[in-house]
């Protein structure tokens, strides 16, 4: 029986083609090689590593906090049950489902205890913020091998992403807010399939919960060595925009802008994502391929996915310039901005962020109703819709710091998303990183945010620049205090 819930994070069933179409055209990723390399490689001319994680750490360890969250048990908080898709097995932070094998490596592995019982992993990236921007492409890629159990039904192993905005309403807003699966195979059949996910469920333009699927391709020897995914989110024709997976850097399914409403596309595309890494056992879509239910007593237990590294790369500009008759000074000011003496310019301590001294569309507005000020200032810059941004002179970021965290709140409507870029010195300049942030509960729900940036040094006057994900109208976010933790 098809599933029809509010969060399946992908297909709760894909149908078996008596044929697959042969792919149309064979290309080259532009960021990432064929091998099976652990090493990261560099992001090639034009391109910027934006995220990366090669697992480096020592043996029998988890993974790091700073980059990356578990998610834990059968659900989302608020969200559906089995993570929506009838998968079975229970998430932990356990080092024997999650940890770094000490050459490079990171396993999820699904283990059975004596009374039947599954235990996994599941992480997603503390980052909600990988976007392509407009005019420019966003890649994300891993070099995986895929669990090879002796019988592998319910195995069912995948690298995606999902729409930010999914974070924190328990993926309720599934899947208007997009899904991208980079790689996914059940029943250990060294297959795989690369889908898309956006409008309603069931049905709508994406077909849900089937999603706009490759349904699933040879992936001869996956289960035996290391072999590249990747996804490229295409925006440098913002009229007719492209989603492009590929294996091997080899193209293998493309999805096209005018394949679904502008609407629905803009809704599911054009805005941040979170990348998620995990193992499930059992549910819809292993089921439906076996035409049986999974896992079965036979299914071997304690087959790891490894993967060798993940990164995210971006080229291309997502900034908006701000109109040339109120450009932002670049010049420190000579008066007291709003915060007073409670304002900092130290980057690791928490500026507040009615601190700025020069903005458009903005003005600092007291936080009435601020329930958690956590002892530095009060006040808060309320409700910034797309366009605005803010500017604060000569942060001193010291030594060095390669992390962004903001304290923000937003109660838009619909789980409607957005982005705030953080650049250097000149506003037309590359943001060195982007958060996304939807709907946190509430104009006084407050979230702490983190983002990874380029590692910084120095003194540098920040701009925060605010751009709408899906509409901004009512505005998207209000901004209490941020800061640039040491590396």
């Amino acid at each position: 029986m098809m599933l029809k819930t509010a969060h399946p994070r992908r297909r709760a069933a894909v149908a078996i083609l008596a044929a697959i179409a042969p792919i149309a055209a064979i290309l080259t990723v532009v960021a990432v090689p064929t091998a099976n390399a652990s090493a990261v490689p560099g992001p090639p001319a034009g391109w910027t590593t934006v995220f990366s994680d090669d697992f480096s750490g020592a043996a029998g360890t988890g993974v790091s906090t700073a980059n990356w969250l578990y998610d834990t048990g059968t659900s989302y908080p608020g969200g559906a049950g089995n993570w929506g898709t009838g998968e079975v097995e229970s998430e932990t932070t356990s080092t024997a489902n999650v940890y770094q094998d000490g050459n490079g490596h990171l396993v999820i592995k699904p283990i059975r205890d004596a009374a039947g019982n599954w235990t996994s992993g599941r992480i997603e990236t503390q980052n909600t913020g990988f976007a392509a921007p407009p005019g420019g492409q966003m890649e994300m890629t891993a070099s995986i091998e895929q669990p090879n159990p002796g019988n592998g039904l319910g195995y069912w192993p995948a690298f995606w992403a999902m729409g930010s905005a999914a974070r924190g309403v328990g993926a309720t807003n599934w899947p208007s807010i997009g899904e991208f699966d980079i790689m996914e195979d059940v029943n250990a059949l060294s297959q795989v399939s690369h889908t898309f996910h956006c409008g309603v469920d069931p049905g709508g333009p994406c077909n849900e919960t089937n999603g706009i699927s490759s349904n699933l391709l040879a992936c001869g020897g996956c289960q035996t060595g290391y072999h590249t995914y990747s996804i490229i989110v295409d925006r440098t024709n913002t009229s007719a925009e492209q989603l492009r997976f590929y294996t091997d850097g080899n193209l293998q399914w493309t999805v096209n802008e005018n394949q679904v409403p502008v609407a629905t596309w803009q809704a599911a595309v054009d805005h941040g994502f979170f990348m998620i890494l995990n193992v499930a056992i059992g549910g819809a879509y292993p089921n439906r391929i076996c035409n049986c239910t999974t896992p079965t007593t036979a299914t071997g237990s304690g087959a790891g996915m490894s993967v060798g590294y993940v990164a995210v790369y971006e080229t291309g500009s997502g900034v908006t310039t701000p109109p040339t008759t109120n450009p932002p000074s670049t010049t420190p000011p000579t008066t007291t901005p709003p915060g007073g003496t409670q304002c900092t310019t130290t980057a690791t301590s928490n500026i507040s962020a009615d601190c700025f001294s020069s903005s458009q569309g903005s003005a600092p507005v007291s936080a009435a109703g601020d329930t958690n000020p956590t002892g530095v200032d009060a006040n808060q810059v309320a409700q910034l819709s797309s366009g605005s941004w803010l500017e604060y002179p000569g942060v001193n970021f010291g030594t060095g710091s390669s992390q962004f965290d903001a304290r923000a709140a937003s109660g838009a409507a619909g789980g409607v998303s957005g982005l705030v870029n953080v650049v250097l010195d000149n506003p037309s300049n590359t943001p060195i990183g982007t958060f996304a942030i939807g709907n946190t509960g509430g104009w006084t729900s407050w979230r702490t945010i983190p983002a990874n940036i380029t590692t910084t040094t120095g003194t540098h006057n920040v701009y925060l620049e605010f751009q709408s994900g899906a509409g901004g109208n009512p505005p998207y976010v209000s901004l209490h205090y941020f800061s640039f933790p040491a590396h």
